[in-house]
């Protein structure tokens, strides 16, 4: 069997590469996968065909790529919410995050930040928690749904802080920014990418943000560590996984490609422009920051008591 695959793997890739992204088309995830994929078949000489299987938070499309052959001709775009999120959030994820897949490398981070609507009185994130405390009923947060990126950093937000923080949770990002918009939504946990435009009109205030450093599309904007909450950094990274038992050298040679791939100038601008800091990283490191997020979730997740059937 060993000396069969060999030749296969000294000539890999020989056709198309299927990379499931498992949410519909138009997302930041699928928008920054195809900036990936459209250079990294460049780069492999064969075409990385985005295949869209939404459904489930994810679970669905994730599920098909830990089923399919470990060829390396079957990829799936991983992002927190699903990889490391779901087994903590679904009382059943058909899949093993850890036993199913091999990672390949990290694309990027997705910044996420606190907005609110221009009537909220609160102009930073310390008011904000003054605010929600000595308003009745708190202040609502809107998130793109229960169990996101968002709204976990949001609950993990209110722990830290004592905030009067009120879950809201929508089935996307887009109408919960709207009712922001509107005003009939207070505040919104979201990513950078969807509401800088509206940032940048004055329709919301954007109070904090929950990366590690200031933001450069956004420099005026605090981080939450600098607002009074040290160490809090809550990003949403996305990356590329095979499934288990992928051979190693299909496995460094994507690497190696996608690395290439996202520190290219071009590259690296588009994904900017989605909010997605690029940065690639290896197999094991990869591996590394999944499993601890892994175990920082499952703290946030039961103190939140959020649990999916």
């Amino acid at each position: 069997m060993a000396a069969a695959s060999a030749p296969a793997q000294a000539d890999y890739p020989n056709k198309p590469i299927r990379l499931i992204v498992p949410f519909a088309p138009g997302g930041v995830t699928d928008t920054g996968a195809r900036v990936v994929a459209e250079r990294l078949g460049q780069r492999l000489g064969q075409q990385v065909v985005v295949d869209n299987r939404p459904g489930a938070s994810g679970n669905i499309g994730t599920q098909q790529a830990a089923t399919a052959a470990p060829d390396g001709y079957t990829l799936v775009v991983g992002f927190d919410g699903t990889m490391v999120i779901n087994p903590h959030v679904f009382a059943k994820v058909p899949f093993d995050t850890l036993k199913d897949f091999s990672p390949v490398s990290k694309i990027g981070d997705a910044a996420l930040v606190i907005v609110t609507h221009p009537s909220v009185p609160a102009k930073n994130f310390s008011q904000l928690v003054a605010y929600s405390k000595a308003v009745t009923g708190g202040v609502s947060y809107g998130s793109a749904g229960t169990g996101s990126t968002p709204h976990l950093a949001g609950e993990l937000l209110r722990v830290r802080t004592g905030a009067d923080f009120v879950h809201v949770p929508y089935k996307g990002g887009g109408q919960a920014l709207a009712d922001v918009v509107g005003g009939s939504l207070p505040m919104l946990y979201t990513a950078v990418a969807g509401a800088y435009p509206f940032i940048q009109r004055g329709q919301v205030q954007a109070i904090a943000v929950s990366s590690a450093q200031r933001l450069p599309s956004l420099p005026n904007v605090p981080t939450v560590a600098e607002s009074g909450v040290p160490d809090f950094v809550v990003n949403s990274w996305i990356g590329i996984l095979a499934p288990a038992k992928t051979p190693a050298p299909i496995i460094e040679r994507l690497q190696r490609e996608l690395n290439a791939v996202v520190h290219t100038p071009d590259v690296k601008e588009r994904l900017a422009n989605l909010g997605i800091s690029a940065s690639g990283n290896t197999p094991a490191e990869f591996r590394a920051e999944i499993e601890a997020d892994l175990g920082r979730y499952a703290d946030v997740v039961k103190a939140a008591s959020i649990r999916l059937e």
